[in-house]
C-alpha cells in the first residue's frame, strides 16, 4: 500500500515537472537612465513581468520543459514620468532550436521604442482578451503571441495564424487607448505594422521563408547539409520576391537584423555557385550593409 502511494505521488510530481507553459522568457530591467529614484519597484516589476510571460497559459497545447519557446526581454527604462508611470524601450530576442543540434537560430531581434506604461507595485498584472485594460499587459501579451506565432511558423507552414490573429485583436482593442505604438500613423515600424506585415496575404512569401528556411533547411542540415543549404537559399529568394514588390517592408528588415550573421555563416560553406547567388540575394535584401555579405566569398 505504501509503495503504491509513493508511486502515485511520484507520478504526480513527474507530471508537474514534465509539462510547462509555452514560454521561457528571461526578463531584465535596466534603470541606468533613472538614477536617484527608488529602485525597489523595478525588482517587483521584473518579477511580475517574468510571472506574466512564463506562468500564463497562452495556447491549448502542452509543452515539455525542453519544448518551451526561448525568448528574452530587456525593459530599458528611459524615464520615470511619475511614481508609477514609465517610458521605456523593450529589447527582445526570440530563438528557435535547430533539430539534432545545440544551435539556436534567432527568429526575431527587435527594439520597441514606443513603450510607455503604468505599474503600481504589487498590483497584479491583469489581461483580458479583446480588452485594453493596461498598456503594460497589452504590450506583453501582444509580444507573447508574436513569439508563439513565429515559432509555430518555423515548424508548420502558416502555423502561427491563430496567434497572429490574437496579436491583431490586441492591436484593435488598443486603438482608442491613446497609447503610442498601436496605430498605423504613429510610425511605419511599430506593433501595428509588425502584425500587419505577418497577416497580409500579399506578403505570404515571408511566411513561406519562415517555414522552409527552418524546417526544410536548418533542420535538415544535420543529415544532409547540401540539401538543407539548397532549401535555405530557395527560401531566401522568397524574400527577394517580397523585396522587389515591397522594398520598404518592415518585417523584411527585421529578418535581416536577426539573421544576417547566420546567413553569412551558412552560405560561406556553400558551393561557388551558391555563394554567388546567396551574396547577390542578400545584397538586394540589405543594401545598407551590402559590403558585409562579401564575407560569404572568403
Amino acid at each position: 500500500m505504501k509503495k503504491t502511494l509513493i508511486i502515485f505521488i511520484l507520478s504526480l510530481f513527474i507530471g508537474i515537472q514534465v509539462y510547462s507553459q509555452e514560454l521561457y522568457c528571461q526578463v531584465q530591467i535596466n534603470t541606468q537612465q533613472v538614477q536617484g529614484t527608488d529602485k525597489k519597484v523595478f525588482e517587483t516589476l521584473r518579477s511580475a513581468v517574468f510571472e506574466f510571460m512564463n506562468q500564463r497559459k497562452w495556447t491549448e497545447y502542452k509543452y515539455s520543459n525542453e519544448e518551451r519557446i526561448e525568448c528574452t526581454m530587456l525593459i530599458n527604462i528611459t524615464r520615470r514620468n511619475s511614481s508609477d508611470d514609465f517610458s521605456a524601450e523593450l529589447n527582445m530576442a526570440l530563438k528557435r532550436p535547430v533539430f539534432n543540434s545545440t544551435y539556436n537560430s534567432t527568429l526575431l531581434n527587435y527594439v520597441d521604442k514606443d513603450f510607455r506604461f503604468t505599474y503600481v507595485e504589487y498590483q497584479p498584472l491583469d489581461f483580458i482578451e479583446n480588452t485594453h485594460t493596461s498598456n503594460l499587459t497589452s504590450v506583453l501579451a501582444y509580444y507573447a503571441y508574436i513569439f508563439i506565432g513565429l515559432d509555430f511558423d518555423s515548424f508548420v507552414q502558416s502555423g502561427g495564424n491563430p496567434y497572429f490573429e490574437k496579436a491583431e485583436s490586441i492591436v484593435n482593442a488598443a486603438q482608442g487607448s491613446g497609447e503610442i505604438g498601436w496605430k498605423s500613423f504613429d510610425s511605419q515600424q511599430n506593433r501595428f505594422w509588425l502584425v500587419a506585415n505577418l497577416m497580409n496575404p500579399t506578403h505570404s512569401n515571408i511566411r513561406k521563408f519562415m517555414y522552409e528556411y527552418h524546417r526544410m533547411g536548418m533542420d535538415v542540415m544535420y543529415s544532409d547539409n547540401v540539401k538543407g543549404r539548397a532549401a535555405m537559399l530557395k527560401a531566401v529568394n522568397y524574400l527577394v520576391e517580397v523585396k522587389n514588390n515591397y522594398p520598404n517592408l518592415f518585417f523584411l528588415q527585421l529578418i535581416m537584423d536577426a539573421k544576417s550573421d547566420e546567413f553569412i555563416n551558412v552560405f560561406s560553406e556553400a558551393t561557388s555557385s551558391e555563394k554567388t547567388r546567396a551574396m547577390n540575394a542578400l545584397k538586394k535584401l540589405d543594401p545598407a550593409n551590402a559590403s558585409k555579405y562579401d564575407e560569404i566569398m572568403n
